[in-house]
């Protein structure tokens, strides 16, 4: 089966492969220039990829209402997509819809959804919160999708 690594990108990013899961706070420390957040989401995606093998990364489109937060998406994007194109990594980008309907069978699931229904998938994990919900969820829809 493919390796995948599945990531909700943001300043907490939630990830999930097939052999551990959980949220990074990619939050600049007082003093450090916000693109500490990014150096930091590269490191930690080089990382993972490089010690499980990954061979797919899938992550969410970069959409919503507030331009702050999709400027940030956006940039670690381009951060992941130039990092999987120096390591020969595939990817995969679904919308928040798919993902939502993927888990809830409703396209516009709220927050607290997306968790209830990780806890109840995945009972054996301590869900962290709703970007580790999402990050779990993402990992199962490309499993499904890419299978």
């Amino acid at each position: 089966m493919t390796k995948i690594l599945a990531l909700d990108q943001a300043t907490k990013t939630g990830w999930a492969t097939d052999t551990s899961s959980g949220v990074w706070d990619l939050k600049p420390n007082r003093g450090e220039s916000a693109g500490m957040r990014v150096v930091r989401f590269k490191s930690k995606v080089r990382e993972i990829i490089e010690l499980e093998g990954i061979k797919v990364v899938a992550y969410e489109r970069p959409a919503g209402r507030f331009k702050a937060s999709i400027m940030v998406s956006a940039e670690m994007v381009g951060v992941l997509l130039d990092l999987c194109h120096e390591k020969n990594v595939e990817v995969a980008c679904y919308s928040a819809t798919e993902i939502k309907k993927h888990a809830t069978g409703k396209g516009n699931s709220g927050k607290p959804l997306m968790i209830s229904s990780a806890k109840a998938k995945w009972s054996n994990i301590n869900i962290i919160d709703d970007n580790h919900a999402d990050a779990l969820w993402l990992l199962d829809l490309a499993k499904k999708d890419l299978k």
